[in-house]
């Protein structure tokens, strides 16, 4: 089998996993079994707790001890387990636990598909630069997949998608013990120190003014990620209590509307090249700061109905949130920090986004929604969540511009010319 095609199987199953029920997680939650918002916020900072610390470790563990490929398969088929796990449990307390458990499983993963994707394409002569991102777009694809299944099947409020999201699961983690041999490098490479492996020396970027600043937008904008991630296909679900929204499309099929999120992401990544030639990563940030405005302003006085377009729009606009900020903040790390950090930094990037920012985001929300913005029957007043979200979004946008003090340099022209 051609090797890009099974590193394309790979990444598909990699994203199908996690999307099947990380946007309908939140449905499953409120409208299944009726537990609280900050309950529910906790659940969400489970992927900023393992994302703080387990990627690191299992860098380790793959560096020195065992092949990649097959801590990527053991790491898959624990996680299988846990989400078969899910349906079991009665309570809040528990769910959070046995949900930390699988997470800790999954983020690690994500890094090491990259690694198991790198290793096998340039055994084979291929070229990363060129020949990975074709191959991941299909991750993306599989996200969207996973969508439209659990909402085609009606799962979205059901324990199947945790069903299914352990089948692929498995499936992967046992497929994984067949892909090329990825082994460790600490026998053929100089040994590196424990706090080198961990990253802990890029947080020497903390004494540099724009890096601390950088670090801080990043959590920020990581908060705001999980807030589209935990709330928007519950958001949806809740119109079916309506009755002249409960036959809608959007409401039978919200994951399928959400999906729209994830086609608009792959379109605007093929955008990014233009828009940092043009405008300088410093502003490339900033329409991704006001595109976080737009996403949860739209949600705010969007509809099913009359208002759909809203909705629809909301999840275009999704594509510049997300990739702008995230393409564009990993490239100005790649270009400013030194080059024997530069794999340290991305992580400690990665760490302020999907770690801190992920945790504080997840766990504040759900306390303030559970104390503002949810009435005495439980119901919650979306239209005043989706305006807060929105003037979160709105601050940060305005202080960015001023805080932010950096110029558009030529190494940073240079990187985009050959992006």
């Amino acid at each position: 089998m051609n090797i890009k095609f099974r590193l394309i199987l790979m990444n598909f199953m990699q994203f199908f996993v996690w999307g099947a029920w990380l946007l309908t997680i939140g449905a499953y939650w409120f409208q299944n079994k009726h537990w609280s918002g900050a309950q529910f916020g906790a659940i969400f900072s489970t992927m900023g707790i393992s994302s703080i610390f387990m990627p690191a470790i299992t860098g380790i563990i793959s560096d020195r001890f065992i092949n990649a490929e097959k801590l990527y398969g053991i790491m898959h088929i624990l996680g299988a387990l846990t989400l078969f796990s899910l349906p079991l449990v009665t309570n809040p307390s528990t769910f959070f636990w046995v949900i930390l458990l699988n997470m800790m499983f999954y983020m690690p993963t994500l890094s090491l598909s990259i690694t198991v994707s790198y290793s096998a394409l340039k055994s084979n002569n291929i070229d990363v630069v060129k020949d990975f991102p074709p191959i991941r777009i299909w991750g993306t694809i599989g996200f969207i997949a996973a969508l439209w299944t659990v909402s085609l099947t009606h799962s979205e409020i059901s324990a199947n998608q945790f069903y299914i999201a352990g089948a692929v699961a498995l499936i992967l983690g046992l497929y994984s013990f067949t892909l090329p041999k990825c082994p460790p490098l600490s026998a053929k490479t100089e040994k590196k120190s424990f706090a080198s492996s961990l990253g802990l020396n890029a947080f020497a970027l903390f004494k540099d003014p724009k890096f601390v600043i950088f670090f801080a937008f990043s959590m920020l904008l990581g908060a705001a990620l999980q807030l589209t991630n935990a709330y928007g296909d519950t958001f949806i679900h809740d119109f079916a209590k309506v009755p002249v929204y409960k036959d809608s499309i959007a409401v039978k099929y919200p994951a399928i509307i959400m999906s729209i999120s994830q086609i608009s992401e792959t379109l605007f990544i093929l955008a990014i090249p233009f828009f940092l030639r043009k405008f300088g990563i410093k502003y490339v940030m900033l329409f991704s700061m006001l595109a976080w405005v737009l996403r949860f302003g739209l949600f705010a006085f969007g509809d099913p109905a009359g208002g759909l377009w809203m909705i629809v729009l909301s999840c275009i606009v999704y594509g510049m949130a997300f990739d702008f900020f995230n393409i564009s903040g990993s490239l100005f790390v790649e270009t400013q920090a030194a080059p024997e950090i530069r794999g340290s930094a991305q992580g400690l990037f990665m760490m302020m986004v999907n770690g801190f920012g992920a945790f504080f985001g997840s766990r504040i929300s759900g306390i303030v929604i559970d104390k503002f913005f949810t009435h005495a029957d439980q119901s919650k007043d979306w239209h005043g969540i989706w305006l807060s979200f929105a003037g979160y979004a709105l601050v940060i946008a305005i202080i960015f511009p001023f805080a932010f003090r950096y110029r558009h340099n030529a190494a940073l022209k240079h990187a985009i010319k050959h992006a």
